[in-house]
Formats: C-alpha cells, sequence, structure tokens
C-alpha cells in the first residue's frame, strides 16, 4: 500500500472510530439537549443545554438513534424512575419528537389537578409561595420583564422544586382524574400554564415505560434567549451567569417523606 492511501485509510479509520465512540456515548451512557421551550421554567430555559443520563433506567428502541424496533420493553434496568425526575421521553402519538417534563404520576397513581393546586392520590400537595419569578422575553431587541407567581411544591416522596402560575384558573388548573395505567407514567411541566404534557390526553397523556428516553442529569451551560454559542466573538456575553455545571438532581425534605 503507497503511503497515500495508507494516510487515507488511517483518516477514515480515525472517522469511523470517532463516530461510533460518538454513537456508543449518545445511546449508552449521556446525551446532550437543548431546551426550545419554557415549559419547564424556571428549573429549565430556553437556551439551557442538559447531559441526560441514558442508562439510569435501562434501554428501549428509543435509546438509540432513529428509534428503530430493534426490541420491545425495556432492557438492563439499573433502576425505576422516582416521582419528581426530570426526564425526556417520547410522547405515544409522536415518537419522533422528544419531550421534556417532570414525572409526576407513577403507575396506579391518581392525578387531578384543583384550583391550580397539584392532588396526588386525593391528597394536595404542599404548596409554598415564594418570591415572583422574573421571566424576560426578547422580540425585536427589546426586553420586556413579567413578574409571575412562584410556588415551591413538595411531592410525597419529599421532593422540592419550583412551579409557576401564570395564568389563574387556567385552562388545565381544574382537570377530571388520571388513574395511571400499569407501565405508564404522568408528566407535568414547571410553568403549569404554558407546558404541553399529560393533561391533554390527545398531545400527550399517559407515558408507556417503553418511551423513556433519560434522565436529565446536568445543566452544562445556558444561552440567552435569542442569542447562539456559536457567536464565539460575543463570548462571554451570550452565556447566562450562574447556570454552568448544575446538576439537576432532586432536592429532599426527609420530613416529608411519605409513609411507607
Amino acid at each position: 500500500m503507497s503511503e497515500e492511501k495508507s494516510g487515507r485509510f488511517e483518516t477514515l479509520k480515525t472517522v469511523i472510530v470517532a463516530a461510533s465512540l460518538a454513537i456508543i456515548i449518545r445511546s449508552f451512557l449521556f446525551e446532550p439537549f437543548h431546551i426550545p421551550s419554557g415549559s419547564m421554567k424556571n428549573t429549565l430555559e430556553i437556551g439551557d443545554f442538559i447531559f441526560v443520563n441514558k442508562y439510569a433506567y435501562g434501554y428501549s428502541r428509543y435509546s438509540f438513534p432513529l428509534g428503530l424496533p430493534l426490541f420491545e420493553g425495556r432492557v438492563a434496568n439499573f433502576g425505576a424512575p422516582q416521582r419528581g425526575d426530570i426526564i425526556v421521553f417520547r410522547p405515544p402519538g409522536t415518537p419522533h419528537i422528544d419531550y421534556i417534563k417532570r414525572l409526576i404520576g407513577l403507575p396506579g397513581d391518581r392525578i387531578q389537578m384543583k384550583n391550580g393546586v397539584l392532588h396526588i392520590n386525593d391528597k394536595a400537595v404542599k404548596l409554598e409561595r415564594v418570591e415572583d419569578y422574573m421571566d424576560s422575553t426578547v422580540e425585536k431587541d427589546k426586553v420586556t420583564t413579567k413578574h409571575i407567581p412562584q410556588f415551591r411544591e413538595t411531592l410525597p416522596n419529599g421532593v422540592t422544586h419550583s412551579v409557576l402560575d401564570d395564568i389563574p384558573n387556567g385552562e388545565v388548573d381544574n382537570t377530571f382524574i388520571y388513574t395511571v395505567p400499569e407501565g405508564h407514567y404522568f408528566f407535568l411541566g414547571d410553568n403549569r400554564d404554558h407546558s404541553m404534557d399529560s393533561r391533554y390526553p390527545d398531545v400527550v397523556g399517559f407515558v408507556p415505560a417503553e418511551n423513556l428516553v433519560g434522565r436529565a442529569q446536568l445543566l452544562a451551560f445556558s444561552v440567552k434567549e435569542g442569542e447562539s454559542a456559536l457567536k464565539f466573538w460575543k463570548w462571554p456575553g451570550v452565556f447566562r451567569s450562574g447556570r454552568f455545571f448544575k446538576w439537576l438532581t432532586n432536592d429532599v425534605l426527609p420530613e416529608e417523606l411519605e409513609k411507607k
């Protein structure tokens, strides 16, 4: 083999190895995601770049590129989803689209919204009023800021997180009772009045265990709305301060743990 052909072969081999490693990491370990909507404010902002743990709940067809039906169900289950986990999943009706929401309802749970308050198994979750969320939006280079009522919500297992209540008496502030089927989960966005989630049966509804992609693990960095991380000549101004390398783990209050 000539030196020129040998060089081309080595280059091709390097590209193949690099591509294979990238596929393996994205399929089995961690996959990067960009947050395109505000349905999880203020936990996740538009422009956040996160890494999702792909092995947290084992693997399904949706763990891999294209979601090809190579097998059914989940394999290599390393752990079960926990109430309060932030999870990337594929809705049953649109399995080609990634959604990210918070897991609220486990199999067998009864979920209902009453006057904007979440009820799990007929009990209202604890809500505490906290400082307003300052929602800034950019339109035609003009920044507008809005005060949105914010609450700290404590789930039955002690997980705490912030939720927003932008619209009093919103269209899904009062719902019927959703009984989560076996092998399925119920999801809500933290920005309750601006989230297409399991409250909308025709859009998301109950999510099969097979459709879980992974658990949100790390907020790597965040780009201001309307900006791009590719504009390196504008660094560091395009990034949001305080949103670098933050673990997206659950805060648990031991005194709130549900009784076994």
